[in-house]
């Protein structure tokens, strides 16, 4: 039942696939209805949607701002219709959510769990990724909301809520750190560690401040999943850097969790991120005041810091 009108339709597919012979053939029906299709927009906005090449069709910075709203229409249609069938006592609607691995140790999966107390009609589908897909997935429309870590201000997402979560390094009960208040990083840099991969928020600060004190570290175990770095660590395999998300539950019991003091992990925020300009239903709503209830208010964070 699309609710977004055809020429809007056709338009998208051409963007797509870069050619109206294609996006015809895909929705069996003759290049020229689309052209006419296009031509009509065209006229009615002023300016041309695409660049025209003998090997296709690139969208202009008129066509990429029409298609940015094509989209949103299309989820808020997709919304709309969501809500109308929930309140038919069978129905039901699905939230996408995309988060990075902080979050789904124990933050998203609670949220979720008390949202269908409030809404027992509702779904999920969990994505656990990396930051910059999970940020990529809500600003292009495939994901209602992202729980990610961030660095810097995103300008193509809006941000619902952004504070600094606490670094913690995670060793064992027995591990010479474990009986420290807090740790200093050329200290904890004196141990092996087991980190996250380069590319993610948590690893770039870690690199950057080891610049910055000269210092090198040994790196026992390279991992992007919570589990099995805990259980290297619980094994005695040495120590890990983690964030304040969730620390207290889950596969890390019987860990020591001692603070890291260095400024430089201030600039890594946890996000709540949605699409600009979409719709949210009741239920998303609810979802995302539930995710933020679960993270450090915004006051929290260090003067000057922005999203």
């Amino acid at each position: 039942m699309p609710l977004v009108p055809a020429a809007l339709r056709y338009f998208r597919e051409v963007a797509r696939t870069g050619s109206i012979a294609v996006a015809a053939a895909d929705h069996h029906i003759t290049p020229s209805s689309i052209s006419r299709q296009i031509a009509k927009l065209e006229s009615e906005i002023g300016r041309p949607l695409f660049h025209r090449h003998p090997r296709g069709m690139t969208l202009t910075e008129a066509g990429r701002r029409l298609l940015a709203h094509v989209h949103r229409s299309e989820l808020d249609a997709s919304a709309l219709l969501a809500d109308i069938r929930a309140q038919d006592p069978a129905g039901s609607s699905r939230i996408a959510v995309a988060c990075t691995e902080g979050f789904a140790h124990s933050v998203v999966p609670q949220a979720m769990s008390r949202l269908r107390r409030i809404h027992p009609a509702i779904t999920f589908r969990l994505d656990v990724v990396g930051r910059e897909e999970a940020t990529r997935r809500v600003a292009e429309g495939d994901a209602d909301v992202a729980a990610t870590f961030a660095i810097g201000r995103q300008e193509d997402v809006s941000v619902d809520h952004s504070a600094v979560v606490p670094t913690y390094a995670a060793v064992r009960e027995d591990h010479p750190l474990a009986s420290r208040s807090r740790v200093g990083f050329a200290e904890l840099c004196g141990h092996p560690l087991a980190l996250s991969s380069e590319g993610a928020s948590q690893r770039e600060l870690f690199d950057i401040a080891a610049r910055i004190e000269r210092v090198e570290a040994t790196i026992a175990l390279e991992c992007d999943r919570l589990a099995p770095v805990y259980e290297f660590v619980r094994s005695g395999g040495g120590a890990a850097l983690v964030s304040g998300l969730g620390i207290a539950s889950g596969p890390d019991s019987g860990l020591v969790h001692v603070p890291l003091a260095h400024p430089v992990f201030d600039q890594r925020r946890a996000q709540i991120q949605t699409m600009i300009g979409r719709r949210r239903s009741p239920a998303v709503a609810d979802f995302i005041n539930l995710l933020v209830s679960r993270l450090p208010p915004v006051e929290d964070q260090p003067p000057g810091a922005g999203s």
